[in-house]
């Protein structure tokens, strides 16, 4: 669709900003070239491994690159990932940065991540599952809560995003049996290896467990607490699970005022793509603008 459209992508994925994060992210580079020309991404390798990553920090680092896009007369394809950090942009989330609390935290940490996620239960907020994996996202997210409640403070505005939102759909099934084919391929590919490098490069063991998922059960295999067996059969869960979650979330963004068009994922790429861009050329006529 970008190379359709000579455009620049920004991807909306919490791990692909991560350097040396590649199998367990996804990322599949070689994808981001078509026909022979390579199409132009962004917020992809823009932070170290072992570092921590912010819904804020998204936000500043999508309106400099979606800045810089539009400044170059291009347009943007907007594509993940992460629901949160999506709909962040999408629904122009007013955020300001939050300060670590050592007390809170430390308090926290007696608690298991079932006890943590019913904690968020209690509490409005914009977080779910898909960003509570592990204690420290958990901890995290309550961090945050229990900052807004207590400190209110001026938040930073951010501009609304002119959008047309396309979602590919995929039976469940099909979607179940391309994750498995998927996590097969990538642990064929080294993906064990790469968490054994970064490890090997400082990275503490729970630093990259924060990252849940794939780094989580990968580490936990690497420092002999899971057998491979135990890994795989335990991954492959937590990846079935978190597909649902994000589904899950994209149906809640629909309910929270946010047009989803669906598109049949079963379909040939050139089909999907001549389909998502009529329906940008009748967007466009009902709206008067360009998306």
């Amino acid at each position: 669709m970008a190379h359709r459209l000579n455009a620049e992508i920004i991807s909306g994925d919490s791990r692909q900003v991560y350097c040396d994060m590649d199998l367990g992210t996804g990322k599949d580079l070689y994808e981001y070239t078509v026909n022979g020309f390579p199409v132009p991404y962004h917020l992809i390798n823009i932070v170290p491994a072992g570092s921590k990553y912010t819904v804020f920090q998204f936000q500043q680092d999508f309106l400099h690159a979606y800045n810089g896009v539009v400044g170059r007369g291009k347009e943007v394809v907007f594509c993940g990932g992460s629901g949160l950090y999506m709909e962040s942009v999408l629904r122009s989330y007013q955020m300001s940065p939050v300060p670590v609390n050592p007390a809170l935290r430390s308090r926290l940490q007696e608690h298991s991540l079932a006890e943590l996620e019913d904690m968020l239960a209690s509490m409005k907020v914009m977080h779910n599952k898909t960003d509570v994996d592990t204690k420290e996202r958990a901890i995290r997210a309550i961090e945050i809560e229990e900052y807004n409640k207590h400190c209110p403070t001026e938040k930073r505005t951010f501009p609304q995003v002119q959008s047309l939102i396309i979602g590919l759909d995929v039976p469940r099934e099909v979607r179940r049996q391309r994750i498995t084919q998927r996590l097969v391929s990538r642990l064929k590919d080294g993906m064990i290896d790469e968490v054994k490098h970064l490890l090997q490069k400082g990275i503490l063991p729970e630093d990259l467990m924060y990252y849940g998922l794939e780094y989580k059960y990968l580490t936990l295999h690497v420092i002999g607490q899971l057998t491979y067996e135990q890994m795989f059969s335990q991954l492959e869960i937590a990846i079935h699970q978190f597909a649902k979650r994000q589904m899950t979330w994209f149906r809640g963004m629909e309910r929270r005022g946010l047009k989803i068009h669906w598109v049949d994922g079963m379909l040939p790429m050139q089909a999907m793509v001549d389909t998502i861009m009529s329906l940008k050329k009748q967007e466009e006529l009902l709206s008067g603008q360009n998306l």
